[in-house]
């Protein structure tokens, strides 16, 4: 199968190196320098759960440089599977490239931190391409331009269709199978919305309470403001779920206090980073999306009330 990674950066940019190392037909997309450096030099991988590998080469295409190579080569040259591993505010400039590059066969898995991500994308497309909802947990980041920092020993990819997709079990396990043989843990989930919610709902919690307090997640593993005010906004995402009629699990506290317990002490978010270094972040998908979400629902949210009030200049 041929994949496409569409954004190269930690998430992406692992996701690429790992099929590339177990020598999958795949190529990605990326920007500017770091663009430049793995057509020029090829991708490196520095993994926990492999070793430093230098000079992956991976077929790299700026995003319009992808749709005309697409457009010479013809059918043959689409992907069977695309990774979307973009920002979520992202998410409208790449409806252009999936509209080109897909095939009706095409199965689109988006990994964002969002929840209802893949419904979203496929009514952008108007339903031209099958486009699964997914989540990752994985400690990854850009740590130069070509080179990528995974760490942990945690790589574990979770998709789905929603029930109304009526996509084929066998061919969503055909594409694990590819996956698991790269060393990549992967998930076909029997309820794709409830595991994406708790995905959304720890990195929620986990992002905005590191840009509160501007703490690596350290400061989480130990009694402390911080990590009351974490599991305040877990209890809180459990309450929304619950609303929303997901079958929410009843070791969701223990389950997400494990996830932050097992992050390195001096790992931050991405959208942390962002807000301090004040770039477009993914605050309004993982902060004000929830807290609006939680208040058209009735549920009572002081804690995200008291992160939005400190974010609120960054409210769009």
């Amino acid at each position: 199968m041929k994949y496409l990674v569409l954004g190269t950066g930690g998430v992406g940019g692992s996701m690429a190196a790992f099929l590339a190392t177990a020598d999958k037909d795949v190529s990605c997309i990326a920007r500017g320098e770091h663009l430049e450096t793995i057509q020029k030099n090829g991708l490196t991988l520095h993994s926990d759960l492999k070793r430093v590998i230098q000079s992956i080469p991976i077929p790299a295409y700026s995003g319009d440089g992808y749709m005309e190579m697409v457009s010479k080569k013809g059918e043959s040259a689409k992907p069977d599977v695309i990774i979307v591993a973009v920002k979520g505010y992202s998410l409208q400039s790449i409806v252009p490239i999936l509209e080109t590059v897909s095939k009706p066969t095409t199965l689109v898995i988006p990994i964002l931190n969002v929840f209802g991500t893949g419904k979203q994308l496929q009514e952008m497309l108007h339903g031209v391409v099958s486009v699964l909802d997914g989540c990752i947990y994985i400690q990854a980041f850009r740590q130069a331009p070509g080179y990528i920092r995974q760490q942990g020993k945690v790589f574990h990819l979770v998709y789905g269709a929603r029930p109304e997709q009526r996509i084929p079990a066998a061919r969503q396990e055909q594409v694990a199978m590819d996956l698991r043989s790269a060393g990549i843990q992967v998930t076909v989930s029997d309820d794709i919305r409830r595991d994406t919610f708790i995905k959304w709902g720890f990195i929620s919690a986990m992002a905005c309470t590191g840009a509160f307090f501007d703490c690596p997640m350290g400061q989480l593993q130990h009694q402390g403001p911080e990590r009351q005010l974490f599991c305040g906004l877990i209890r809180e995402s459990y309450a929304i779920g619950n609303k929303l009629g997901i079958h929410m699990p009843g070791d969701y506290m223990i389950h997400n206090l494990s996830l932050i317990d097992h992050c390195k002490p001096d790992t931050t978010t991405s959208m942390q980073k962002d807000i301090s270094s004040h770039h477009e972040s993914e605050i309004q998908g993982q902060l004000f999306m929830m807290a609006e979400l939680g208040k058209k629902l009735g549920v009572d949210i002081p804690n995200y009330t008291r992160v939005c009030e400190r974010f609120k200049e960054l409210l769009r």
